[in-house]
């Protein structure tokens, strides 16, 4: 008879925008299919393309504050609604607790592609956590995806450009750093960092 089931770990991943953080996490999960992806809530608006409960659980700005306000109200994290929670750009984002802990305690990794002040409070909530900062190769490669993208104004790549050299800033705080010069290098370095579960 097989022992207790181990409890699986939070990856975090994280860097700046455009830097390549969905491309890469998408390739992890096609390649590790007991890893688990968190979907993030947040107040911003729907894309062109986007599902609620697959891109992100979207939620009203209210219901967001909502939320928040449940959790500054309430001493025992364990009854959170959010693991974490941050304001970027003008929107907020987080991560509903209760699925990360349900996949956690089924012996699951779970990975999570958040923001960096998101990462860095997880890593106060969970200690074992392991955060990865994905940089670019340098910050004029970075603005030239974000312009490839087509998919913001001038004055919004100019705030992500801005938010991005403060993140670059808080790479020391995390527990790996790799550069997304090519993305099969980058992903062979995260596939070293988060391990394959073990077979039952």
């Amino acid at each position: 008879m097989s022992g207790p089931m181990s409890r699986g770990n939070i990856y975090v991943v994280t860097g700046p925008s455009g830097v390549g953080k969905g491309t890469l996490c998408a390739l992890l999960l096609e390649a590790n299919p007991a890893l688990r992806l968190s979907i993030s809530a947040t107040s911003r608006g729907m894309r062109v393309g986007e599902q609620d409960g697959v891109n992100y659980h979207f939620k009203t700005k209210e219901a967001f504050e909502a939320m928040i306000a449940h959790d500054n109200a309430e001493p025992n994290p364990e009854k959170h609604h959010l693991l974490e929670w941050a304001e970027y750009n003008g929107n907020y984002y987080g991560t509903p607790r209760a699925a990360v802990e349900a996949a956690l305690s089924q012996g699951n990794h779970v990975l999570l592609e958040i923001e960096t002040q998101g990462a860095l409070q997880v890593k106060r909530k969970f200690p074992e956590a392991r955060l990865i900062f994905i940089a670019p190769p340098g910050m004029e490669e970075l603005e030239r995806r974000l312009r490839g993208r087509g998919t913001e104004a001038d004055a919004d790549i100019e705030n992500r450009l801005r938010i991005a050299r403060h993140e670059m800033t808080l790479q020391e705080q995390f527990d790996h750093i790799c550069t997304n010069a090519d993305l099969q290098a980058c992903l062979l370095d995260l596939r070293e960092i988060i391990p394959n579960p073990s077979p039952i």
